[in-house]
């Protein structure tokens, strides 16, 4: 018989193994909230900073930028799903070889495709440009996009896409960098800002990035989010991964994952030494961003999420800010024209939990210090509660 394992106790993992209960740890810092959620989501510039925040309960923007930009021991890169996130230094070739690299093959392989439907060029063209790119890249030591299309002229050419025309700027360092050959360095502009200067990765990071066996960075990569997410189901997993079912499998199989029955019926895999119960933790809350790791961890959200994703996702899946107790959402916030967070609850919940709400919300609007914070992907409590 399969051990199981009920809603409560998998809202107590999440809540111990997300850094939402208890105290923070002395010397707790950006590093160590980044590794115990394996990955954290960067698509949002603002999301980083909040989600780190929320776990270290301290204005956080200046130690923030400075892991990632002077001590550099986080790195923003390309990752699952074909997502931006910001990893620990040490995990990016993890990453890399398990997800990266892949990406970047098939992502050649289409562009290539489209540089000959549009008559542009072909992948002599492509890797022409790139190596050119990359000199001037080089040169400079570090550079915005609009830099290096000064340097390299053919970066400028107009591509059309079904979406839209582009330039072959994106791309080309989309590629450069899923390749792990230049990084994203500071941004232009405040800690809001999605726009960076590049840098060669050799030169950001002090070396290459090691490169691994793929099925082995697989199997890594799976241990660490069953130790933080598990249990997940084989939808959750291959959904964070944006792996083949036949990949996820073997990543499984490889660590001797332990299948468990979850609450609904479901079968769920956890690592062979974690199918013990855990303590459950004090009370608590917490005003996640939107993208934030622990929102997007599993495909199948109803044991934390129950009926509110109408009003907490966009229509493509990208959850917005959230408000969390003791496991579960009971609502969402977003920064109104006056300023600070505005909440609002999507349930009834008990008054010492709407008291503890409260707490949480004008701590965040004393962190927020007067900056909007205005999600890149917009959902309806967002746009309402924002004015939008």
């Amino acid at each position: 018989m399969k051990p199981h394992i009920d809603t409560a106790q998998r809202q107590a993992r999440l809540a111990w193994r997300h850094g939402l209960a208890g105290p923070v740890t002395a010397g707790h810092g950006p590093p160590d909230v980044a590794a115990g959620l394996v990955a954290l989501h960067a698509t949002d510039a603002a999301t980083v900073h909040l989600s780190i925040a929320a776990r270290l309960h301290t204005p956080l923007v200046e130690g923030v930028e400075q892991a990632l930009y002077r001590d550099r021991t986080l790195l923003r890169m390309l990752g699952m799903r074909r997502t931006m996130f910001v990893v620990p230094v040490g995990f990016a070739p993890v990453v890399q070889a398990a997800a990266t690299r892949a990406i970047a093959a098939a992502q050649r392989q289409l562009l290539v495709k489209h540089l000959r439907e549009c008559g542009v060029g072909d992948a002599d063209w492509l890797a022409d440009v790139e190596a050119s790119t990359y000199a001037a890249l080089l040169a400079r030591g570090s550079a915005t996009a609009a830099q290096l299309a000064a340097d390299e002229p053919r970066l400028r050419t107009e591509l059309a896409f079904p979406q839209g025309s582009q330039y072959a700027t994106s791309r080309v360092l989309f590629l450069l960098s899923a390749d792990g050959r230049i990084v994203r360095g500071r941004p232009v502009g405040s800690w809001l800002s999605s726009q960076y200067a590049w840098s060669p990765a050799a030169a950001w990071l002090g070396a290459d990035l090691p490169e691994l066996d793929p099925a082995q960075a697989r199997a890594e990569l799976v241990r660490a989010w069953l130790a933080r997410y598990g249990p997940g189901t084989l939808a959750d997993l291959k959904w964070w991964t944006g792996w083949t079912v036949t990949q996820t499998r073997a990543a499984l199989k490889a660590l001797e994952a332990v299948e468990v029955t979850l609450d609904g019926g479901d079968t769920g895999w956890v690592l062979p030494d974690d199918v013990d119960p855990v303590e459950p933790p004090p009370p608590w809350v917490a005003l996640l961003p939107g993208l934030d790791p622990t929102m997007m961890g599993w495909v199948s959200r109803e044991w934390y999420l129950g009926p509110h994703a109408p009003q907490l996702f966009d229509r493509t899946g990208n959850a917005g800010p959230t408000v969390w107790a003791d496991g579960r959402v009971i609502g969402g916030w977003a920064c109104p024209p006056a300023g600070g967070a505005a909440v609002e609850l999507l349930e009834d919940v008990p008054a010492p939990v709407r008291a503890a709400v409260a707490t949480a919300t004008g701590e965040l609007s004393g962190w927020l210090d007067g900056v909007r914070v205005t999600p890149r992907f917009r959902t309806p409590l967002e746009k309402r509660l924002a004015g939008a």
